[in-house]
């Protein structure tokens, strides 16, 4: 080998020219409103009259706008708050609590030198592919437990998901290098001291996404409700929802044999309804999304070597 080509150094990259940035900016920009657009066309929708949206169908622009379907829904105002604060209470202590033992797990069963590492490996896999099935875990929620018609019968079921050790832990394999804790080994700080202020730092990306899939986990469920949940102080929101969708669909059915109920249910909205309660749902929890993103950002560069 020449020394010429010994010394030779890398080729810088070339930036884009002015052109070709504008073409990229245009085209991402292009994707993101074909993403965001569904959601914009809900909105609408919700703020139409049912009238014009029979007689018009969907229009980005309707012929008349409405606040009927907001009204509908919310003439429970004080359940639908009263579920909208069960809801956050869920999905805020849940996501914490969840993290907390996910993130330990998964570091555990990420050292070579745990013991009992291959045992609470397969225990974690083997909990992915069989469970004990619904009626066992209604048995062990209401009866062992005791939780019925209790806030926790919406935490504890959710609170530990095997998918996310999984994840955590190969993030802690391949991001957090056996050098560092080491050296803190070396400094004499104990497990907890280097879990805290030398893992966590650099596993923020990783946690980050933990914590958004939580979050919506707990944010969308309904089904434990169903299940645990009579007391309708406790009932979430999208377990609120779901009712208010039936109590529709019932009133709707039995309007075909009752000609008084009919002419009484001609104003009731309907599509523009099921749209208001989309975005009611949704609303909220688009907000968490700016949030993650930025401890995306900022987990990506923290602990970083440069040179």
């Amino acid at each position: 080998m020449s020394t010429r080509s010994a010394t030779r150094k890398p080729r810088d990259f070339q930036r884009l020219s002015p052109t070709w940035n504008v073409i990229f900016n245009l085209v991402a920009g292009l994707f993101a409103l074909i993403c965001v657009f569904p959601f914009i066309f809900i909105i609408i929708i919700s703020f139409t009259s049912e009238q014009s949206l029979a007689f018009n169908g969907y229009q980005l622009w309707p012929d008349v706008w409405s606040m009927e379907a907001y009204r509908y829904v919310l003439q429970n105002g004080d359940a639908l708050l009263r579920s909208y604060g069960v809801t956050i209470f869920v999905t805020v202590i849940g996501t914490v609590l969840s993290l907390i033992i996910v993130a330990l797990y998964a570091y555990g069963i990420s050292r070579k030198n745990f013991q009992y590492r291959k045992f609470f490996n397969f225990f974690a896999f083997f909990t992915m592919l069989f469970n004990g099935g619904l009626v066992p875990t209604y048995i062990v929620v209401t009866q062992m437990l005791g939780l019925k018609d209790s806030v926790w019968a919406l935490i504890l079921p959710l609170m530990v998901n095997a998918f996310y050790v999984l994840i955590m832990r190969t993030f802690f394999i391949t991001m957090v290098p056996d050098a560092i804790i080491e050296s803190g080994k070396i400094d004499g700080a104990t497990e907890l001291q280097i879990f805290y202020k030398l893992v966590l730092p650099l596993a923020l990306p990783g946690l980050a996404t933990i914590a958004l899939f939580s979050t919506l986990g707990y944010w969308n469920d309904w089904f434990n409700a169903l299940l645990y949940i009579e007391n309708p102080n406790l009932v979430p929101l999208q377990s609120m929802l779901m009712r208010i969708e039936t109590n529709m669909q019932f009133l709707l059915s039995q309007a075909s044999s009752n000609a008084s109920l009919a002419e009484g249910l001609q104003d009731m909205p309907q599509d523009t309804a099921r749209m208001a309660m989309v975005v009611l749902a949704t609303g909220p929890i688009v907000l968490a999304y700016p949030f993650f993103q930025r401890y995306f950002v900022q987990g990506l560069t923290i602990g970083a070597v440069k040179e």
